[in-house]
């Protein structure tokens, strides 16, 4: 039953921001130049929640025309019975892709509207486990010369990251050299992750395993398409020790995590709240996870994912995303930042402890829209 204290949702508000990477980025299998965040907030009165989602700007088409609708009137307090108003509402269009980014931002704003509503922290809110995730640096871009791939995990390892994650797949025999670049650059005792997006073939993703354990790397990630279970279980049960396999940051919906781990293709999983349905959608995976005796890594937007990765059982760590922490800290205030390796959500501010700095949006903004009551 929901609180009536609480009040109902009365606006739905949706911002499609366009930012320009400080540098080219590229990895096994794409580039680009610019990074699309689409933004929503949620409001009931006076107070607002805040989400959003790293897609294509259709996201906020989908936003304003299939769930917006579906929103308003209902219950602040009523989460999630919202959440699964919504996965009925995208049925037509298709809930994976760009609909499930939708789905994700809302369910996120709608969490941190309840919170704000009653003026508590989201991490309080939700129950924590534990004040602060663990980070590992991550970037390293295929695009990146030897210079900026140094200075970057360089510098991640020298302000306390205990680990950095580099990507590769563009060339086996570069990506080894590159590897290489990187060890060096971090020292022996920091944990080196590499990301290879899909783009090897099974056979190519061992040879490179066979190499990289050499080089003390702990973490293959994609080495094959995370569509390939079996390749990604052959790769698990083939890769040498301490070799780990992780995927499933594509993953739009339970189902998918599930078939995941019952073919014992992943070491660890990874899933992102900004494309499986939200804080509600991550603590769904949270919980096979916990079921299957498998850790969780959350997937990038660290000031997204801080509070409710420390609520989640089972959570490993949270990627800091050279992307997603730039454009966090230009576009929120109160984007929370790393100590010695770790993102603590701030435990004195309600919801998720962020504010959309509105006065800077508009050199990046591109489009604007609201749905009310």
């Amino acid at each position: 039953m929901h609180d009536p204290g609480l009040g109902v949702i009365q606006r739905v508000r949706s911002y499609v921001l366009k930012i320009p990477v400080d540098a080219p980025e590229s990895d096994g299998t794409l580039e680009w130049d610019t990074t699309t965040m689409v933004l929503v907030e949620v409001w009931s009165g006076s107070a607002s929640g805040l989400g959003w989602t790293y897609c294509d700007a259709s996201v906020a088409g989908v936003v304003d025309s299939v769930l917006a609708p579906v929103l308003v009137g209902r219950p602040v307090s009523d989460i999630r019975s919202s959440w699964a108003a919504m996965v009925a509402a995208v049925r037509n269009i298709g809930r994976a892709g760009v609909a499930a980014c939708a789905i994700s931002a809302l369910d996120v704003a709608l969490w941190d509207l309840k919170a704000r509503t009653l003026g508590v922290p989201l991490i309080d809110l939700l129950g924590r486990t534990t004040d602060h995730v663990a980070l590992y640096g991550s970037g390293g871009f295929t695009s990146y010369d030897d210079e900026r791939l140094r200075e970057q995990l360089g510098g991640w390892a020298g302000a306390g990251m205990h680990a950095v994650k580099l990507k590769v797949g563009r060339c086996a025999t570069a990506d080894i050299a590159r590897i290489e670049v990187a060890r060096d650059a971090v020292g022996a005792d920091v944990a080196l992750f590499i990301d290879a997006n899909g783009a090897y073939s099974r056979k190519q993703a061992l040879g490179i395993a066979g190499a990289a354990v050499d080089l003390g790397v702990t973490w293959f990630e994609e080495p094959v398409s995370s569509d390939d279970l079996e390749g990604l279980r052959l790769l698990r049960d083939r890769a040498p020790a301490p070799i780990e396999i992780a995927a499933g940051e594509y993953g739009y919906d339970t189902a998918y995590f599930a078939r995941m781990l019952a073919a014992g293709a992943v070491d660890v999983l990874q899933a992102d709240a900004t494309r499986c349905g939200g804080v509600t959608g991550f603590l769904q995976v949270a919980s096979l996870c916990a079921a299957a005796g498998i850790p969780l890594s959350a997937h990038t937007a660290p000031a997204l994912h801080a509070a409710v990765c420390c609520a989640a059982p089972g959570v490993r760590h949270l990627e800091w995303f050279h992307d997603h922490a730039r454009i966090e800290a230009m576009v929120l205030d109160g984007a929370p930042k790393p100590v010695d390796g770790r993102l603590r959500p701030d435990p004195d501010s309600p919801g998720l402890g962020v504010e959309l700095r509105h006065p800077d949006l508009e050199r990046w903004l591109t489009w604007q829209s609201e749905v009310v009551a």
